[in-house]
Protein backbone atom coordinates (compact mmCIF):
# COMPACT_ATOMS: atom_id res chain seq x y z
CA UNK A 1 0.00 0.00 0.00
CA UNK A 2 1.32 3.30 -0.60
CA UNK A 3 0.71 5.79 2.58
CA UNK A 4 1.51 9.02 0.61
CA UNK A 5 -1.85 8.99 -1.64
CA UNK A 6 -3.77 7.84 1.58
CA UNK A 7 -4.44 11.40 2.40
CA UNK A 8 -8.30 10.25 3.69
CA UNK A 9 -7.55 11.91 7.20
CA UNK A 10 -5.00 14.37 6.73
CA UNK A 11 -7.37 17.18 6.36
CA UNK A 12 -10.18 15.84 8.04
CA UNK A 13 -10.00 17.49 10.43
CA UNK A 14 -11.69 21.07 12.22
CA UNK A 15 -8.36 23.36 13.24
CA UNK A 16 -9.95 24.60 16.43
CA UNK A 17 -8.76 25.52 19.38
CA UNK A 18 -10.00 25.50 23.33
CA UNK A 19 -11.39 28.89 24.15
CA UNK A 20 -10.13 30.69 20.80
CA UNK A 21 -12.73 28.51 19.22
CA UNK A 22 -15.20 29.04 22.03
CA UNK A 23 -14.52 32.73 21.19
CA UNK A 24 -14.64 32.48 17.17
CA UNK A 25 -18.26 30.36 17.99
CA UNK A 26 -19.47 33.35 19.89
CA UNK A 27 -18.79 35.74 17.60
CA UNK A 28 -19.65 34.00 14.49
CA UNK A 29 -23.21 33.79 15.67
CA UNK A 30 -23.49 36.74 17.14
CA UNK A 31 -22.72 38.02 13.62
CA UNK A 32 -24.78 35.37 11.76
CA UNK A 33 -27.55 36.87 13.67
CA UNK A 34 -27.28 40.66 13.60
CA UNK A 35 -26.31 40.29 9.99
CA UNK A 36 -29.28 38.19 9.11
CA UNK A 37 -31.65 40.33 11.20
CA UNK A 38 -30.98 43.29 8.90
CA UNK A 39 -31.62 41.80 5.96
CA UNK A 40 -34.89 40.30 6.52
CA UNK A 41 -36.23 44.07 7.80
CA UNK A 42 -34.42 45.16 4.84
CA UNK A 43 -36.21 42.98 2.55
CA UNK A 44 -39.56 43.21 4.41
CA UNK A 45 -39.97 46.49 4.30
CA UNK A 46 -38.82 46.62 0.38
CA UNK A 47 -41.26 44.43 -0.85
CA UNK A 48 -39.40 40.98 -1.61
CA UNK A 49 -39.95 37.72 0.22
CA UNK A 50 -37.06 36.31 1.90
CA UNK A 51 -36.78 33.85 4.85
CA UNK A 52 -33.35 33.05 6.61
CA UNK A 53 -33.10 29.25 7.22
CA UNK A 54 -32.03 28.19 10.37
CA UNK A 55 -31.64 31.74 11.99
CA UNK A 56 -32.93 32.93 15.01
CA UNK A 57 -34.36 36.01 13.00
CA UNK A 58 -38.02 36.16 12.36
CA UNK A 59 -38.53 36.84 16.61
CA UNK A 60 -37.19 39.78 16.39
CA UNK A 61 -39.85 40.67 14.00
CA UNK A 62 -43.42 42.07 14.44
CA UNK A 63 -46.97 39.53 12.95
CA UNK A 64 -47.91 43.22 11.50
CA UNK A 65 -44.66 44.03 9.62
CA UNK A 66 -44.65 40.28 8.27
CA UNK A 67 -47.86 40.48 6.89
CA UNK A 68 -47.08 43.25 4.80
CA UNK A 69 -45.41 41.29 2.43
CA UNK A 70 -47.79 39.96 0.80
CA UNK A 71 -49.82 36.57 2.41
CA UNK A 72 -47.82 34.12 0.28
CA UNK A 73 -45.59 31.70 1.76
CA UNK A 74 -42.12 33.31 2.57
CA UNK A 75 -39.50 31.75 -0.28
CA UNK A 76 -36.37 30.66 1.27
CA UNK A 77 -33.85 32.27 0.06
CA UNK A 78 -30.95 32.73 1.66
CA UNK A 79 -28.42 34.64 0.41
CA UNK A 80 -24.88 33.35 -0.68
CA UNK A 81 -22.99 35.30 1.92
CA UNK A 82 -25.37 33.43 4.51
CA UNK A 83 -25.24 30.29 3.84
CA UNK A 84 -21.30 30.58 3.47
CA UNK A 85 -20.61 31.96 6.86
CA UNK A 86 -23.50 29.59 8.28
CA UNK A 87 -21.79 26.68 6.58
CA UNK A 88 -18.18 27.55 7.86
CA UNK A 89 -19.59 27.96 10.97
CA UNK A 90 -20.98 24.71 11.36
CA UNK A 91 -17.78 24.01 10.28
CA UNK A 92 -15.69 25.07 13.02
CA UNK A 93 -18.35 23.83 15.21
CA UNK A 94 -17.74 20.17 13.58
CA UNK A 95 -21.11 19.51 13.02
CA UNK A 96 -20.59 17.56 9.93
CA UNK A 97 -24.09 16.19 9.31
CA UNK A 98 -25.67 19.26 9.22
CA UNK A 99 -23.07 20.98 7.09
CA UNK A 100 -23.84 18.67 4.66
CA UNK A 101 -27.25 18.78 5.18
CA UNK A 102 -26.95 22.58 4.44
CA UNK A 103 -24.74 22.29 1.56
CA UNK A 104 -26.71 19.23 -0.23
CA UNK A 105 -29.04 22.17 -1.02
CA UNK A 106 -26.69 23.94 -3.40
CA UNK A 107 -25.31 20.79 -4.65
CA UNK A 108 -26.41 21.79 -8.54
CA UNK A 109 -25.19 25.17 -8.07
CA UNK A 110 -22.57 27.43 -10.96
CA UNK A 111 -20.90 28.90 -7.62
CA UNK A 112 -17.36 27.62 -6.62
CA UNK A 113 -17.62 28.41 -3.17
CA UNK A 114 -20.27 26.16 -2.36
CA UNK A 115 -19.20 22.74 -4.19
CA UNK A 116 -15.72 22.98 -3.03
CA UNK A 117 -17.40 22.76 0.87
CA UNK A 118 -19.89 20.52 -0.73
CA UNK A 119 -16.86 18.55 -1.52
CA UNK A 120 -15.07 18.88 1.70
CA UNK A 121 -17.92 17.50 3.84
CA UNK A 122 -18.42 14.71 1.75
CA UNK A 123 -15.29 13.54 2.67
CA UNK A 124 -15.87 14.50 6.40
CA UNK A 125 -18.97 12.42 6.17
CA UNK A 126 -17.48 9.12 4.49
CA UNK A 127 -14.85 9.63 7.58
CA UNK A 128 -17.40 9.38 10.33
CA UNK A 129 -16.76 5.55 12.31
CA UNK A 130 -20.42 4.93 11.16
CA UNK A 131 -20.24 5.10 7.81
CA UNK A 132 -20.52 2.03 5.73
CA UNK A 133 -18.22 1.03 3.39
CA UNK A 134 -20.21 1.31 0.37
CA UNK A 135 -21.78 4.46 1.36
CA UNK A 136 -17.85 5.82 2.32
CA UNK A 137 -17.12 4.87 -1.59
CA UNK A 138 -20.22 6.46 -2.93
CA UNK A 139 -19.66 9.48 -1.11
CA UNK A 140 -15.92 9.67 -2.23
CA UNK A 141 -16.64 9.70 -6.04
CA UNK A 142 -19.30 12.25 -4.77
CA UNK A 143 -16.97 14.78 -3.47
CA UNK A 144 -14.66 14.14 -6.40
CA UNK A 145 -17.32 15.16 -8.69
CA UNK A 146 -17.92 18.42 -6.92
CA UNK A 147 -14.49 19.46 -6.86
CA UNK A 148 -14.36 18.79 -10.13
CA UNK A 149 -17.01 20.90 -10.65
CA UNK A 150 -15.68 23.52 -8.68
CA UNK A 151 -12.99 23.60 -10.96
CA UNK A 152 -14.80 24.00 -13.81
CA UNK A 153 -16.65 26.74 -12.21
CA UNK A 154 -13.66 29.36 -10.84
CA UNK A 155 -10.00 27.86 -12.17
CA UNK A 156 -8.47 30.52 -9.93
CA UNK A 157 -10.16 29.83 -6.48
CA UNK A 158 -7.28 28.05 -4.63
CA UNK A 159 -9.45 26.20 -2.38
CA UNK A 160 -11.13 24.29 -5.78
CA UNK A 161 -7.52 23.27 -6.64
CA UNK A 162 -6.55 21.84 -3.35
CA UNK A 163 -9.58 19.96 -2.61
CA UNK A 164 -9.88 18.77 -6.11
CA UNK A 165 -5.99 17.09 -5.83
CA UNK A 166 -7.54 15.81 -2.37
CA UNK A 167 -10.24 14.22 -3.64
CA UNK A 168 -8.62 12.55 -6.77
CA UNK A 169 -6.20 10.90 -4.48
CA UNK A 170 -8.99 9.54 -2.83
CA UNK A 171 -10.04 8.06 -5.75
CA UNK A 172 -7.05 6.59 -6.32
CA UNK A 173 -7.40 4.51 -3.82
CA UNK A 174 -10.54 2.53 -5.45
CA UNK A 175 -8.86 2.17 -8.22
CA UNK A 176 -5.36 0.62 -7.85
CA UNK A 177 -1.73 1.39 -7.61
CA UNK A 178 -0.98 2.05 -11.37
CA UNK A 179 -3.75 4.79 -11.54
CA UNK A 180 -2.64 6.26 -7.79
CA UNK A 181 0.67 6.63 -9.37
CA UNK A 182 -0.54 7.78 -12.80
CA UNK A 183 -2.66 10.72 -10.61
CA UNK A 184 0.65 11.51 -8.66
CA UNK A 185 1.87 14.21 -11.19
CA UNK A 186 -1.59 15.93 -11.05
CA UNK A 187 -2.22 15.70 -7.89
CA UNK A 188 1.53 17.60 -7.14
CA UNK A 189 0.47 20.23 -10.02
CA UNK A 190 -3.03 21.46 -8.25
CA UNK A 191 -1.20 22.08 -4.89
CA UNK A 192 1.50 23.79 -6.13
CA UNK A 193 -1.28 26.10 -8.25
CA UNK A 194 -3.21 26.22 -5.28
CA UNK A 195 -0.34 27.87 -3.15
CA UNK A 196 0.55 30.02 -6.19
CA UNK A 197 -3.10 31.32 -5.67
CA UNK A 198 -2.78 31.12 -1.56
CA UNK A 199 0.76 31.10 -0.34
CA UNK A 200 -0.59 31.02 3.26
CA UNK A 201 -2.54 27.78 3.16
CA UNK A 202 -0.94 25.48 5.78
CA UNK A 203 -3.29 22.70 4.73
CA UNK A 204 -1.73 22.22 0.97
CA UNK A 205 1.48 23.19 2.37
CA UNK A 206 1.13 20.10 4.60
CA UNK A 207 0.13 17.78 1.95
CA UNK A 208 2.39 18.45 -0.46
CA UNK A 209 5.02 17.97 2.06
CA UNK A 210 3.21 14.63 2.74
CA UNK A 211 3.20 14.20 -1.12
CA UNK A 212 7.25 14.66 -1.16
CA UNK A 213 7.56 12.51 2.13
CA UNK A 214 5.84 9.41 0.28
CA UNK A 215 7.85 9.33 -3.38
CA UNK A 216 11.11 9.84 -0.74
CA UNK A 217 10.38 6.34 0.40
CA UNK A 218 8.21 4.70 -2.63
CA UNK A 219 8.83 1.11 -1.84
CA UNK A 220 10.88 -0.33 -4.80
CA UNK A 221 7.56 -2.45 -6.21
CA UNK A 222 6.23 0.79 -6.77
CA UNK A 223 9.02 2.59 -8.16
CA UNK A 224 8.63 0.09 -11.19
CA UNK A 225 5.18 0.73 -11.90
CA UNK A 226 6.24 4.33 -11.70
CA UNK A 227 8.74 3.53 -13.87
CA UNK A 228 6.64 1.86 -16.51
CA UNK A 229 4.05 4.70 -16.31
CA UNK A 230 6.40 7.87 -16.57
CA UNK A 231 9.67 8.14 -18.63
CA UNK A 232 10.76 9.91 -15.56
CA UNK A 233 8.75 8.91 -12.64
CA UNK A 234 7.63 11.19 -9.55
CA UNK A 235 10.15 11.51 -7.29
CA UNK A 236 11.34 13.66 -4.18
CA UNK A 237 13.43 13.79 -1.13
CA UNK A 238 12.80 14.08 3.08
CA UNK A 239 14.54 17.70 2.44
CA UNK A 240 12.01 18.49 0.38
CA UNK A 241 9.66 17.12 2.51
CA UNK A 242 10.84 19.01 5.55
CA UNK A 243 10.81 22.71 3.87
CA UNK A 244 6.78 21.89 3.20
CA UNK A 245 6.22 21.03 6.80
CA UNK A 246 8.88 23.83 8.29
CA UNK A 247 6.40 26.46 6.11
CA UNK A 248 3.65 25.30 6.94
CA UNK A 249 4.13 25.21 10.62
CA UNK A 250 6.05 29.49 10.24
CA UNK A 251 2.77 29.71 8.12
CA UNK A 252 -0.14 28.95 11.35
CA UNK A 253 1.87 27.03 14.53
CA UNK A 254 0.40 24.52 15.72
CA UNK A 255 -2.13 23.82 13.21
CA UNK A 256 -2.62 20.42 13.04
CA UNK A 257 -1.15 17.35 14.75
CA UNK A 258 -0.05 15.86 12.05
CA UNK A 259 1.91 18.10 10.65
CA UNK A 260 4.30 17.60 14.36
CA UNK A 261 4.19 14.20 13.60
CA UNK A 262 5.53 14.56 10.30
CA UNK A 263 8.00 16.88 11.29
CA UNK A 264 9.26 14.24 13.79
CA UNK A 265 9.16 11.19 11.60
CA UNK A 266 11.08 13.33 8.57
CA UNK A 267 13.78 14.54 11.57
CA UNK A 268 14.06 10.50 11.93
CA UNK A 269 14.26 9.70 8.61
CA UNK A 270 17.51 12.16 8.26
CA UNK A 271 18.86 10.81 11.15
CA UNK A 272 18.31 14.31 13.32
CA UNK A 273 17.54 12.25 16.31
CA UNK A 274 17.61 15.87 18.52
CA UNK A 275 15.19 17.60 16.38
CA UNK A 276 12.99 14.41 15.76
CA UNK A 277 13.38 13.87 19.61
CA UNK A 278 11.42 17.76 19.99
CA UNK A 279 9.05 17.48 17.16
CA UNK A 280 7.45 13.95 18.47
CA UNK A 281 7.41 15.01 21.74
CA UNK A 282 5.41 18.31 20.50
CA UNK A 283 2.53 15.95 18.89
CA UNK A 284 2.33 13.57 21.93
CA UNK A 285 1.87 16.58 23.45
CA UNK A 286 -1.00 18.18 21.30
CA UNK A 287 -4.55 18.07 22.88
CA UNK A 288 -6.23 15.50 21.74
CA UNK A 289 -9.15 17.29 20.25
CA UNK A 290 -10.20 14.77 17.43
CA UNK A 291 -9.98 10.70 16.68
CA UNK A 292 -7.03 11.64 14.43
CA UNK A 293 -5.50 13.76 17.48
CA UNK A 294 -5.33 10.17 19.49
CA UNK A 295 -3.98 8.68 16.43
CA UNK A 296 -1.24 11.11 16.38
CA UNK A 297 -0.45 11.12 20.04
CA UNK A 298 -0.57 7.46 20.09
CA UNK A 299 2.17 7.31 16.85
CA UNK A 300 4.25 9.88 18.27
CA UNK A 301 4.45 7.81 21.65
CA UNK A 302 5.45 4.48 20.34
CA UNK A 303 8.18 5.87 17.94
CA UNK A 304 9.56 7.94 21.01
CA UNK A 305 9.95 4.89 22.72
CA UNK A 306 12.72 3.89 19.75
CA UNK A 307 15.09 6.66 21.33
CA UNK A 308 15.01 4.85 24.84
Amino acid sequence: MMPGFFWTRCVNRTFTYATWAKGIRIRTANRLYWSSTRRVVNVLTGGRAAFLLGLPTLSCLTYGAYRRVHDSVVVLALEKEEVLEQADYLYSCAETHKLYQLLLEYKDSDNAEFLWRLARVSRDVSELPDTKEARKKQLVYEAFEYAKKSLEKDDKCFAAHKWYAICLSDVGEYEGVKVKIGNSFAIREHLERALELNPKDATSLHILGYWCFTFSELPWYQRKVAAVIFASPPTSTYEEALQFFLKAEQVDPNFYSKNLLMLGKTYMAMKDEQKALLWLNKAKDYPPRTHEDKEVHKEAADLLKKFR
